[in-house]
This record gives structure tokens, C-alpha cells and sequence, in this order.
């Protein structure tokens, strides 16, 4: 499966059109997933008919072939989450298994829509758990509602032995006790063993640290929490680097637990930085409104994305807000969603902040502070 954080800002790049994007739920368990590909199939009959709308002229049978095959992919059916978005376009085609129910949506239009998958990554409450042990690292990606181990990602050691050189300290250890006659004081079997082992732990831990930063650091700012006995959190937090490695933690392995009790504890520790967080982000909103740098209207809001003026975008996690706005001008246009070609204004705005590089971050709607959708918070 590709990985939706690494595609994302491919995703807000213009491109060619017609773009579909399929959302619907999907299930983890037999019998309930049997349904899934039988809906999944009644939404690409959904996108066929869009297509034939807007496009009444244009060959589309390439576009649907990817959306065909998948639909028929056993294997991809038996390994389902809880959501599931597939984008199509001319020489495009993505599915990312999603950890939140999305609503069912089958859109046409001149660019993804992509709104789902921005309440996935940036969704306030979304923590990730690191199981660390001296022969393994293990690595969870979670919410208040479910946590799940990620596929391994190639730049973090799984293992010592993942790590270039690991073992040399060991092995010297196991052959050298030192030069007899040397008139020096040598230390002998186990202490000298334990010495190396203790160098290529330290060396094992500085590996994942620098593997977890350089896949997450620049772009994923929840909170990492440390799952590990006792005697490894001092270590591994000297060695770390990692600005999102959280104070909390929980002392024990992730295998000593299951996971659904992983899954509670670790909410009880990030809870705290959830709502601490969302407390600052509406906190900062209100303070900017009070000096006349904010606004929760849609028609101010699409005037700065343009200007660039954009800070930060508080989008309501449950609202839909039918049309779109002119990247030139800014103007903002209202529609029906069932319309071919109509995306979601909400959608586009947090879009153009987020290439903008400007945060967007989607809320739950009784914590947003405006009534519109959408609160942005300016630069200037």
C-alpha cells in the first residue's frame, strides 16, 4: 500500500483532469467486509454515470480499468481498516486503507477531493506509539478510536541487525579479554560482553530515532509516545532527537498488552495534548478576530488564501460545504455536490492554505468556534 502522508502533497498538485475519487466504509472483520466490495462496486457505477455527464464525448474506459480491477482483488478486501479512499486520474491511481469511517462520496471533478484524507492526517487527535525493546522496534499509528501497526517503513531498523556494523561490539567482546602480562587491569567475560551489548543498543536506539524523524519529523506533528521497559526510556530519550516525543509514556512493551487495552491507555496520555491543543488553536483564533486578523467567512477566507495571508485554517471535521472558489480572484461559489465538476468549498480552501504552506487542522464541530466551516487565523 503506498503510504498517504508521502503521496499527500503529490495529491494537492494540479493535474490533469477528470480526478475521481470513491470513499466509503469498509469492515475488519468477516462477515460484515463481505458487503464491502459490493458497495465499492456500486460507487464506481456512480462515478461511470458522472463521467458520462460531463465528459459525454471523452473514452473514460482507462480511467474506470484500475477501479475495475481492485474491485475484483480478493486479497485487497480481506485486509481492510475502517475506511477506504481510491483516487483515479489520467496516469494516476492510489487506494489507501483508512483507521476512520469516511462517508460514502463518489466525486467527478477537476481535482481530488481530499477532505477525508485531510481529517486522517490532520485530525488533531492522531498519536503514534513507538514499541522499543533492545531487539526490536515496533511502530503504531493511532486515534481516540482505533490503533493499528503500520507497515515497517524502510528507513527505520526493525532490528539490530538492521543496523550497519551492529554486532561488532558483541562478537569483539566474545574473542578479545585483553593482552595478558600488560601490567593493566582487564576486565573479563560477562562485564566486558554486557559493555558492548549495552554500545549496540545505544547504537540500535540512535538508528530508529534518526529513522522515525526523517520519515515522520518534517511533515507529522502528534505525538509519539515510547512503549518500553523501564530501563530503556532513559536511553532512548539521551539519544533522541525527536521534538514530538512526548513527556508521557507508557514503561511496557506493546506485546504485554492487547491491543485494544494499548489503544486505551495510550489515549489517556494524549488526551491531554489533544485537548490542550485544540484549546490553543481556537484560543489563538478568537485572540486574532478580537485584533481583526481572523475570520469564519468563507468569502474573507477565500480572499486571503489568495493573498496569502493564511496562517492557519480550522476546518469542521462533519461539515460539507457544496462548490469552490477561483485561485485567481478568490471568489467563492456555492452548488450542489451531486453536480459533476463540484467539489467541496472547504475542501479547496484547506487545499490552497496547505500549498500555501500555511497549517490546517480538522476539528470536531462542537469545538469549532465559528458556525461557517471554516476559521482562519492570519498572518498578517
Amino acid at each position: 500500500m503506498p503510504s498517504l502522508a508521502d503521496d499527500f502533497p503529490e495529491l494537492l498538485q494540479a493535474r490533469e483532469g477528470p480526478c475521481l475519487s470513491l470513499y466509503q466504509a469498509t469492515h475488519r472483520r468477516h462477515p460484515d467486509n463481505q458487503q464491502d466490495p459490493i458497495r465499492f462496486k456500486n460507487g464506481v457505477k456512480a462515478l461511470e454515470e458522472s463521467l458520462r455527464r460531463q465528459y459525454p464525448n471523452r473514452e473514460t474506459r482507462a480511467l474506470l480499468e484500475p477501479f475495475h480491477a481492485l474491485a475484483g482483488n480478493a486479497g485487497f478486501w480481506n485486509r481492510s481498516l475502517d475506511g477506504l479512499a481510491v483516487l483515479g486520474a489520467p496516469g494516476f491511481f492510489r487506494a489507501y486503507r483508512l483507521q476512520r469511517v469516511v462517508p460514502e462520496r463518489a466525486i467527478v471533478a477537476d481535482s481530488f477531493h481530499l477532505k477525508p484524507l485531510l481529517r486522517v492526517l490532520q485530525s488533531a487527535d492522531r498519536y503514534r506509539i513507538l514499541g522499543l525493546s533492545r531487539n526490536e522496534a515496533k511502530l503504531y499509528e493511532g486515534n481516540r478510536d482505533t490503533l493499528d501497526e503500520v507497515e515497517w517503513l524502510a528507513g527505520v531498523p526493525r532490528t539490530p541487525a538492521d543496523v550497519s556494523g551492529d554486532g561488532r561490539d558483541v562478537e569483539r567482546a566474545t574473542r578479545h579479554y585483553g593482552v595478558p602480562g600488560s601490567g593493566k587491569v582487564t576486565r573479563h567475560g560477562t562485564d566486558v560482553k554486557q559493555d558492548a551489548v549495552d554500545r549496540d543498543t545505544e547504537r540500535f536506539f540512535r538508528a530508529v530515532d534518526r529513522g522515525v524523524l526523517a520519515e515522520h519529523g518534517g511533515r507529522d506533528a502528534s505525538p509519539l509516545l515510547l512503549a518500553a521497559l523501564p530501563e530503556n526510556h532513559h536511553l532512548f530519550r539521551r539519544v533522541s532527537r525527536n521534538p514530538a516525543l512526548a513527556s508521557a509514556a507508557l514503561y511496557s512493551h506493546p506485546d504485554s498488552m492487547p491491543l485494544e487495552a494499548l489503544r486505551a491507555r495510550a489515549w489517556e496520555l494524549v488526551q491531554p495534548y489533544y485537548l490542550e491543543r485544540l484549546d490553543g488553536l481556537v484560543g489563538a483564533f478568537e485572540a486574532a478576530r478580537a485584533r481583526h486578523l481572523a475570520s469564519g467567512d468563507l468569502a474573507d477566507i477565500g480572499n486571503a488564501v489568495v493573498a496569502g495571508r493564511v496562517a492557519t485554517l480550522l476546518i469542521d471535521a462533519d461539515r460539507v460545504v457544496p462548490g469552490g472558489f477561483d485561485a485567481q480572484t478568490g471568489a467563492v461559489r456555492f452548488d450542489d455536490l451531486a453536480h459533476p465538476g463540484i467539489d467541496d468549498l472547504l475542501d479547496d480552501l484547506a487545499e490552497a492554505v496547505l500549498r500555501q504552506g500555511g497549517e490546517v487542522v480538522v476539528v470536531p464541530s462542537e469545538r469549532m468556534p465559528v458556525q461557517s466551516g471554516a476559521a482562519a487565523t492570519y498572518r498578517y
